[in-house]
């Protein structure tokens, strides 16, 4: 088996240096503020909290899209009973403006226990608008989980069931978050400098 060094690994197969060699990568001017330790232990907690409450009953995981989806992931794979997932998407016609569907569930949650998973609340915007189109679709109980909760943000009187850490007034990325579609893939959470 062949050595690869971090020089071949910056070059392309043809010899010539890769497009992300000497790059520097968002997160390098962040400073790390949760660590996938510390997230593993935010997702134990909340999973642990959802087994116990919703003991003896089916779950739905409703998960907005794009961010929470590796939140989702990690977090049903700790739960012990039966679930379903369902994804939406909204978005906001313009920054600040009214809130839109872009997908909407799939599945049918009237009379069940829905779950929404956030990976982080903020203003509360977008999250209410989701809330109130799920009880509509009269749900028997409907409860919110966030990983992070920002309610320094909040314009609207939103308070998450679950949180896994109350946070201030920082813009994050990773796990899920990003800035302008880049970071979700790391698996630390970090913020700006200031």
């Amino acid at each position: 088996m062949a050595k690869t060094t971090a020089k071949s690994a910056d070059k392309s197969s043809n010899g010539s240096k890769s497009a992300n060699a000497g790059k520097k990568v968002l997160k390098d001017d962040m400073i790390a503020f949760l660590t996938a330790d510390d997230i593993e232990k935010l997702v134990h907690k909340l999973a642990k909290q959802v087994d116990s409450d919703y003991a003896g009953k089916d779950l739905v995981f409703i998960c907005p899209l794009k961010g929470s989806c590796i939140f989702l992931a990690d977090l049903i794979r700790k739960i012990e009973r039966p679930l379903q997932v369902d994804f939406v998407q909204l978005g906001a016609v313009e920054k600040g403006g009214a809130i839109r569907m872009l997908k909407d569930i799939s599945v049918n949650i009237a009379g069940k226990h829905v779950v929404v998973v956030e990976e982080i609340i903020d203003t509360g915007r977008t999250l209410n608008f989701l809330k109130q189109r799920l009880l509509a679709s009269s749900p028997a109980s409907l409860k919110i989980l966030t990983l992070l909760d920002k309610p320094a943000r909040r314009e609207l009187p939103l308070q998450p069931d679950y949180v896994g850490q109350t946070i201030e007034d920082r813009y994050v990325v990773g796990y899920g978050m990003d800035s302008e579609e880049v970071g979700r893939n790391y698996a630390q959470i970090y913020y700006f400098r200031q």
